[in-house]
């Protein structure tokens, strides 16, 4: 009596489900790759274009902003409304030599386009007058381009030593403090009465 075998003869071939398989892992991984190249982007486009962690390593901002906190850093409103008195903002060291520290600054805007900045040299305000006695007492800033100091005036390498910045070395504006929680709230823009803003200055002209 002759028996005849019920088994799919061997071909070496992989069976449908060894292929089904593979098809679902290779899919998988496809897809794990394609979420983190999506991701990178968006944190590249995020980082570039709208918001930056920074954390600040000078005293120069005490008692406003002090060492090892941690702020964002925004990118994306200035390109729109531009820099006025009072803000705060973060950029690259100018004049930087290779070799030197490349630790952004973080300053206060004083002076805009166009100003005269002048330090009040009799009016008793030493902390305000340059630490470097070879310095002017006035600048004249040119256009694209801000006068910057610390809050912490007598710790803070600013604009009375190295003049006034370039719009281009700006990172942004300091916008919000993230850590320590117990600090954790926007950085203000203070109101100077005195002085005309950009927006009143553009108005004034217009009439």
């Amino acid at each position: 009596m002759t028996y005849l075998s019920t088994e799919p003869p061997d071909t070496g071939a992989p069976a449908s489900g060894e292929r089904a398989g593979s098809r679902r892992a290779l899919g998988c991984a496809f897809e794990i790759v394609e979420t983190l190249v999506l991701t990178l982007l968006i944190y590249l486009v995020i980082h570039n274009f709208v918001a930056q962690p920074f954390e600040v390593q000078q005293r120069s901002m005490v008692p406003t902003i002090a060492p090892a906190e941690y702020i964002l850093i925004d990118k994306l409103t200035p390109r729109f409304d531009g820099y006025h008195y009072g803000d705060v903002v973060v950029f690259e060291p100018p004049n930087a030599e290779p070799g030197t520290d490349p630790t952004p600054f973080i300053k206060r805007i004083i002076g805009l386009p166009g100003d005269t900045v002048s330090l009040d040299v009799e009016g008793g305000t030493a902390p305000t007058l340059c630490p470097d006695p070879d310095c002017p007492n006035a600048w004249e800033i040119p256009a694209g381009s801000y006068f910057v100091m610390g809050d912490n005036r007598l710790e803070s390498q600013d604009s009375r030593s190295f003049g006034p910045i370039e719009e281009e070395l700006i990172l942004g504006r300091a916008w919000l403090r993230y850590f320590p929680l117990e600090r954790v709230g926007i950085i203000e823009r203070p109101a100077y009465g005195n002085l005309p803003d950009r927006d009143d200055e553009a108005t004034t002209a217009g009439e």
